[in-house]
């Protein structure tokens, strides 16, 4: 049984969004008439023995693509199967703050995402420090997107160096959760999660058959075993699609442990 750290239930806000145009000429996607069920994830996490979910809200400069209330929503119809992740207005630092506390304190949350290729604004960006704040008081994860974007935005938001190095180096008591593995920089991205305790990597939006060697190295030694987290990127990537090939790295069965969900029960404190 397995937790993916990186998951959205879609709405069609979500789905319809004119960033994901790429995406769905790569995938032959169609944008549906209604937005899907809730019932449609929990099949699809029961189809790859994903046994629990985070689900992420999305929000950009344009307004709430999946709303956190929505989130929470779906969270107390399945509270056995999903925790939530809150997004944030960043155009608007002082209540973005006011609205993690409210998604931490009172619903649950379990941490921030933002996805800096949506605001075009690097995570050193100053808009993000007073949530850095929030988060390291809050003792809930920030999490992020590294690595270039399929959607078509620029992807130099997403170099693990100097960016997330530089927060790590600003906040080291900060636990960074960096989704999408980082590649073109992946190299980076694995120097980063050494030098830095409190930096992860998780493996959304990649299938195991196209994890980058150097990630898969990192994974498979003693200090990487305890940083690199299963995430699918779902509805993008179904987790069964995700998983398909993860025998093929012949992990060891405590490195498999520990990436499936070890590692994720206890940077979300699940």
């Amino acid at each position: 049984m397995a937790i993916d750290v990186w998951m959205q239930h879609p709405t069609l806000r979500f789905l319809g969004h004119d960033m994901f145009d790429s995406l769905r000429r790569w995938t032959g996607g169609a944008i549906p008439d209604e937005p899907p069920p809730i019932d449609v994830t929990v099949a699809a996490m029961d189809a790859a023995g994903v046994e629990f979910g985070l689900l992420s809200a999305w929000h950009g400069p344009g307004g709430p693509l999946i709303a956190n209330d929505e989130v929470a929503g779906w969270v107390e119809e399945h509270p056995d199967r999903f925790a939530a992740l809150a997004a944030v207005d960043l155009g608007r630092p002082m209540e973005a703050v006011r609205e993690l506390r409210r998604c931490v304190s009172d619903l649950g949350f379990k941490g921030l995402r933002v996805i800096p290729w949506l605001w075009e604004a690097p995570p050193t960006d100053r808009r993000y420090y007073p949530l850095f704040a929030a988060c390291v008081e809050l003792e809930v994860p920030f999490c992020t997107q590294v690595g270039h974007t399929g959607p078509l935005r620029p992807s130099q938001t997403g170099r693990p160096i100097p960016y997330i190095d530089q927060v790590a180096i600003d906040f080291p008591e900060l636990v960074i959760v960096c989704g999408h593995i980082g590649y073109p920089w992946t190299e980076e991205m694995v120097a980063v999660a050494r030098k830095h305790e409190n930096v992860y990597i998780d493996t959304s939006a990649y299938t195991a058959r196209r994890y980058p060697p150097e990630l898969v190295s990192y994974l498979r030694s003693r200090g990487g075993r305890h940083k690199v987290m299963f995430g699918s990127n779902h509805p993008m990537i179904p987790p069964q699609q995700a998983l398909a090939d993860l025998d093929a790295h012949a992990l060891d069965e405590e490195t498999r442990e520990l990436f499936l969900r070890g590692t994720a029960e206890r940077v979300f404190a699940l």
